[in-house]
C-alpha cells in the first residue's frame, strides 16, 4: 500500500487550518462586539462550488480557494452567526446572523447543564423524596428540548435533563432511571428554570453492567470454544491511499469528514476500459431522528436529531484494531473543534479495509460438475459515533461488480425508564424488573448527489404490474415492468410499495449502452418503516423528511440537511418540505436523491443490557452502466484454483456416486 501526501479541494480542515480560522474570527471587529461568552459550535470546510471542483479535477483548472465555515453562538443574547473565512489570507469573507435559530448543542454546555442540575437544591430535593441521598452517584442526561409551543421555548436555548443512578464509576446508569423528574435548563445562562416532579416510581434495582466481570458473574464464565480467527494479506492490501484519495481495483473516490455528518464519500467513480466514469459526486448522512413512542412526561420529548442537535462527526470514536476493524487496516484521522475554537483530534476516526464477502458469482453444470466460481471481495469504509446511550456504525461498501452499499449498524444501550412493580408498560417492553425500554424508531436520511456518467440525470420510478386475466395473461402468471420519469419535485416525493416492488433508477438520458437504453444506477431499498407519529405531531413537523422515503431535488450547494440547517428547537417545515414546495424541475438535471430509511425498534429482553447490532441500509446497483457483468475479469481464487474443477463426488450423469 502506498501512502502519499496529497491535497484535494474536498479535504477536511486540518488542525492548523482550524487554529487559523479561530484566530481570524477572534481578530475581527465583529467578534469583539458579541455579547457574553462565544461558543464555537462547528468549524468545517466551506465546500467549493461543484463546478470549480470538477473543473480543477477534470480540466486542470485552478484549485478552488480553501475556505472555512464557522457557526458561532453568543451566549449573551443567544444570537447565532455564520462566518466564512479565507484560509490563504486569514480574512473574514462573510458574516451572516440568521435570526431565531438554535445551532447544535456542544459538549461543554451540556456538561455545564448536567453539573448545574446535579448540584441544585431543588433537584436534590426531588431525589431525596425517592430515598436518593448520594448525589455524586447521579448521572444527568441533557436532551435537546424540542419544540412544543411552550412559552419558555421563546428566547431560551433549552435542555430537558433527566437522571439516572450510577452506583459506581464503571456501572451502567441506564439500569437505574429516575422516573418522573425533569429539569428545564437555559443553556445560554446555565440557569435552572424549573424542576417538574410527576410522581415517585421506584428506581429499578438490578444492575445492567456488561463488562467482562459482569459477563462472568451473569453467565457463569466466558466461552472457551472460540477458535482464533486471523485475516492476513502477506502482500498488503489492494488499495492505494494518497491523502484522502483512494484507488481500489476499478474504484476511485475521496474520503471526507465533517463535524455534523461525519464520514462522507466524495467523487466516486469506476474505471471502465481506461476511463473513470462518474457515479456519485457526494454521499453523506443528511439527518437522523429517533422518535420515541412513550407519551409520559419523562419521555415525550425524546426525539433526538443526532446530526442537527448533536453532531455525528463530533461524536466519532477512535477505532481499535481487532475490536472495531479486523484485517489490514488503513485509518483516517479526523479533526473537530471544541467550544473555544481549538482543534480536537480524533485518531483513527475512519477505518478502511478489504474483506471476503462470500461468492461473487457461480455456476456449476449439474450434468458434469464443471463450472466456474469467483469469490467476492469488498472494500469497507466505516466509522462509529457514540451519541448518548446509542452507538451508530456507518459503513460504505464497494463491490467488484460495480455495486455500492451503505449500512448503519445500531448498537449500544437502550434508553430506559422505570415502571411500578407489577406494571407492564404500554409503550415499551420490560427488559429487567421495573425497567422499561420504550418503543421507538430510528430514521436516517442520505443525501446522494448522483452524477451517473455526467451531471444531467433523471430519476425514473419502476414498478412491476400483474396483468389482468385475459388473452394477454391466459394462465394468470404474466406481469410486466413499467417506468415513469419523475419530472418535478412534487412528483419526486415517493414512498415504497411492496405490492409493486417499487424502486428507482437514476438514468442519464444522454448516454446509452450498446442495446440502446440509457445507462443507470438503481436504488435498491432495504428494510424500512413508516413513521407512527401523527402528522401534526411536533416530530413530524420538525422531521418532515420522514414522511416520504424518496425526495428528488435539483442540486444546490446550500441544501445539505433534510431537516434544515437548524432543527434544534425549530417549529418545523424546514429542509426538504420547504425546498420542494417550489416544485422545481428535476428532469435531465444535476440532481440530488434523498433517501429516508427507518429502523422500527420494539425492544427485546435480548437487547439488554447491551444491544446486539441491528443493521439497516440500501444499495446502488448498475443497470446498463456496463455492457455485461463487470466482474468477469476476477481471477479464480488463489491458491485453491481447483474450485472450478469437476466435483469428484459427481458422476457424468450428475448423480451422486455411491
Amino acid at each position: 500500500m502506498q501512502r502519499l501526501s496529497h491535497t484535494t479541494p474536498l479535504d477536511p480542515l486540518t488542525a492548523t487550518e482550524i487554529v487559523a480560522t479561530t484566530a481570524a474570527i477572534r481578530g475581527s471587529g465583529r467578534f469583539a462586539s458579541l455579547e457574553g461568552r462565544v461558543r464555537f459550535i462547528t468549524i468545517e470546510l466551506y465546500e467549493p462550488e461543484k463546478e470549480a471542483v470538477l473543473a480543477h479535477a477534470e480540466a486542470g483548472g485552478p484549485a478552488p480557494a480553501r475556505e472555512a465555515f464557522t457557526v458561532l453562538l453568543a451566549q449573551g443574547d443567544g444570537s447565532t452567526h455564520e462566518v466564512v473565512t479565507a484560509l490563504d489570507s486569514g480574512e473574514v469573507i462573510s458574516w451572516e446572523s440568521p435570526q431565531g435559530v438554535q445551532p447544535l448543542a456542544v459538549v461543554a454546555e451540556l456538561a455545564q447543564a448536567e453539573d448545574l442540575v446535579r448540584a441544585h437544591p431543588e433537584f436534590q430535593a426531588a431525589l431525596a423524596k425517592r430515598g436518593i441521598s448520594e448525589f455524586d452517584a447521579i448521572q444527568i442526561d441533557a436532551w435537546p428540548a424540542g419544540y412544543y409551543g411552550e412559552p419558555e421555548e421563546q428566547g431560551h436555548r433549552l435542555a430537558r435533563c433527566v437522571a439516572f443512578v450510577k452506583p459506581g464509576p464503571g456501572d451502567s446508569e441506564w439500569a437505574h432511571p429516575v422516573e418522573g423528574v425533569i429539569a428545564l435548563v437555559d443553556l445560554n445562562k446555565i440557569e435552572l428554570l424549573r424542576v417538574d416532579d410527576h410522581g415517585i416510581v421506584p428506581v429499578p434495582p438490578e444492575p445492567g453492567n456488561f463488562d467482562v466481570e459482569a459477563a462472568i458473574a451473569t453467565t457463569g464464565g466466558l466461552r472457551d470454544d472460540i477458535a482464533p480467527l486471523e485475516i492476513s494479506q502477506p502482500d498488503g492490501p489492494g488499495f492505494t491511499v494518497e491523502g484522502n484519495s483512494v484507488t481500489w481495483q476499478r474504484w476511485r473516490f475521496h474520503v471526507g469528514f465533517t463535524p455534523r455528518a461525519g464520514l462522507t464519500i466524495n467523487r466516486l467513480g469506476y474505471e471502465d476500459q481506461g476511463q473513470v466514469r462518474s457515479i456519485l459526486y457526494q454521499g453523506s448522512l443528511s439527518e437522523m431522528v429517533v422518535p420515541y413512542g412513550d407519551p409520559g412526561p419523562t419521555h415525550y420529548f425524546k426525539n433526538a436529531f443526532d446530526l442537527g442537535e448533536n453532531g455525528v462527526g463530533i461524536a466519532a470514536s477512535t477505532l481499535r484494531l481487532g475490536c472495531d476493524c479486523l484485517g489490514e487496516i488503513h485509518y483516517f484521522d479526523a479533526v473537530v473543534n471544541d467550544a473555544d475554537g481549538n482543534p480536537v483530534e480524533i485518531p483513527n476516526a475512519i477505518c478502511m479495509h478489504e474483506e471476503d464477502h462470500g461468492v461473487l458469482w457461480r455456476h456449476i453444470e449439474w450434468r458434469t460438475g464443471d463450472g466456474e466460481v469467483r469469490r467476492s471481495r469488498r472494500l469497507v469504509i466505516s466509522s462509529f459515533s457514540a451519541i448518548g446511550n446509542y452507538d451508530y456504525g456507518f459503513f460504505w461498501y464497494l463491490y467488484q461488480d460495480g455495486s455500492i452499499a451503505f449500512e448503519v449498524k445500531l448498537t449500544g444501550v437502550l434508553s430506559t425508564g422505570a415502571v411500578n412493580p407489577g406494571e407492564r408498560p404500554r409503550h415499551g417492553v420490560l427488559v429487567a424488573p421495573g425497567l422499561n425500554a420504550m418503543v421507538h424508531q430510528h430514521y436516517f436520511n442520505m443525501r446522494l448527489d448522483l452524477d451517473v456518467d455526467g451531471r444531467s440525470n433523471t430519476v425514473e420510478e419502476v414498478e412491476s404490474v400483474s396483468l389482468p386475466p385475459g388473452a394477454e395473461n391466459p394462465h394468470g402468471g404474466a406481469w410486466e415492468v413499467k417506468r415513469r420519469a419523475l419530472r418535478s419535485e412534487s412528483e419526486g416525493r415517493r414512498s415504497l410499495d411492496l405490492a409493486s416492488a417499487r424502486y428507482w433508477e437514476i438514468v442519464n438520458p444522454g448516454v446509452c449502452h450498446r442495446l440502446g437504453e440509457p445507462v443507470a444506477y438503481r436504488l435498491v431499498p432495504g428494510n424500512n418503516a413508516r413513521p407512527l407519529a401523527q402528522p401534526d405531531s411536533s416530530v413530524m413537523k420538525r422531521a418532515g423528511f420522514i414522511a416520504d422515503h424518496v425526495w428528488v431535488t435539483p442540486y444546490r450547494r446550500e441544501e445539505r440537511y433534510a431537516a434544515g440547517d437548524y432543527p434544534n428547537q425549530h417549529p418545523g417545515g424546514a429542509g426538504l418540505p420547504e425546498w420542494t414546495a417550489a416544485d422545481r424541475d428535476i428532469d435531465n438535471r444535476d440532481l440530488v436523491l434523498w433517501y429516508t430509511f427507518g429502523h422500527h425498534h420494539v425492544p427485546r429482553p435480548e437487547d439488554w443490557p447491551v444491544m446486539p447490532v441491528a443493521t439497516i441500509g440500501f444499495s446502488l446497483k448498475p443497470v446498463g452502466f456496463f455492457e455485461r457483468n463487470p466482474a468477469l475479469d476476477i481471477p479464480p481464487p488463489h491458491p485453491n484454483e481447483d474450485c472450478h474443477a469437476p466435483d469428484p463426488g459427481v458422476g457424468e450423469s450428475g448423480t451422486e456416486r455411491e
